[in-house]
């Protein structure tokens, strides 16, 4: 993100009030440039549509998710214990706009085609969440892995919405059966458990996230099925074997795997994986 585009905190600070006050139809630059104090010809320099600002904002929490992982290095944990934790952290970083966040998930709920429309930025942040994991997100089967991931995260955000404790303790529980269902999917599917290794000379361009058809993100709103657990060092959704026959896989979100090997060296938290489903105790970090 250039620091051209890059919004400030104080320009989130009102976008996000507007959002929460007028929900999403109601979201202008008249009453953004009003609660922010910004001019309408400065906010036009930089931002053509209320959408290029909501996409900024997820660029930034992207950003915020992110740090401290390191490319080519799993981490902590499992693949799992490493996606529960980076979409944790997710929450943490959308938490000081939560009243905002939470009324746009419900206008989009109430509303497919505005859903369907915001969805590539929806799959762009889950792409980068997978690669945070060192997740491979090149290919059928990392298209599958971020329709999957989507699906997960809009499990777990409507939880959130419920949730007022301070530990996050049913956000977590959400979180952990959400990945139970995930995982599940993927071996219904018949698809292999081994650890997404994906190689620097079959990258594209990780450019191509933020903008993937639309046609092929069409079920933002679609929350993943199945049941048990996984908790073994695989990635949510793994390449497809041979053998897979007849299997129809569900809709994808076509996005392109970024150079090298994606990689993760978060804290890990004091209730992550199947910690946080007995009792939903331990300290959450919202992403």
């Amino acid at each position: 993100m250039s620091t051209r585009d890059a919004p400030s905190p104080s320009l989130l600070d009102a976008f996000w009030r507007v959002v929460a006050r007028e929900g999403w139809h109601g979201t202008t630059f008249a009453r953004i440039a009003a609660e922010s104090g910004e001019t309408l010809s400065d906010l036009r320099g930089r931002y053509p549509t209320p959408v290029d600002l909501l996409r900024a904002h997820a660029r930034a929490v992207d950003q915020a998710v992110l740090e401290g992982t390191v490319p080519g290095q799993h981490g902590f944990g499992s693949a799992r214990d490493r996606v529960f934790d980076l979409l944790m952290r997710r929450l943490d970083a959308l938490a000081p706009h939560r009243e905002g966040v939470l009324r746009l998930q419900r206008d989009l709920m109430r509303d497919p085609i505005s859903a369907l429309l915001l969805s590539p930025i929806l799959m762009a942040s889950m792409a980068w969440t997978l690669e945070g994991a060192g997740i491979s997100t090149g290919g059928i089967a990392g298209a599958l892995r971020v329709q999957g991931l989507a699906g997960v995260w809009i499990a777990t955000a409507r939880a959130w919405e419920g949730d007022e404790s301070v530990d996050l303790g049913s956000t977590m529980a959400a979180l952990d059966r959400a990945l139970d269902r995930a995982e599940s999917l993927a071996r219904t599917l018949r698809l292999t458990d081994e650890e997404a290794d994906a190689s620097p000379a079959d990258a594209m361009p990780v450019e191509r996230f933020d903008e993937p058809p639309l046609a092929d993100t069409g079920t933002m709103m679609a929350e993943a099925t199945g049941a048990s657990p996984d908790t073994s060092d695989a990635a949510l959704l793994p390449e497809v074997p041979g053998d897979v026959g007849e299997v129809t896989p569900p809709p994808s979100a076509l996005g392109p795997e970024a150079p090298g090997e994606g990689g993760a060296t978060p804290t890990p938290r004091a209730a992550s994986g199947k910690g946080a489903k007995g009792n939903g105790a331990g300290k959450a970090s919202l992403a």
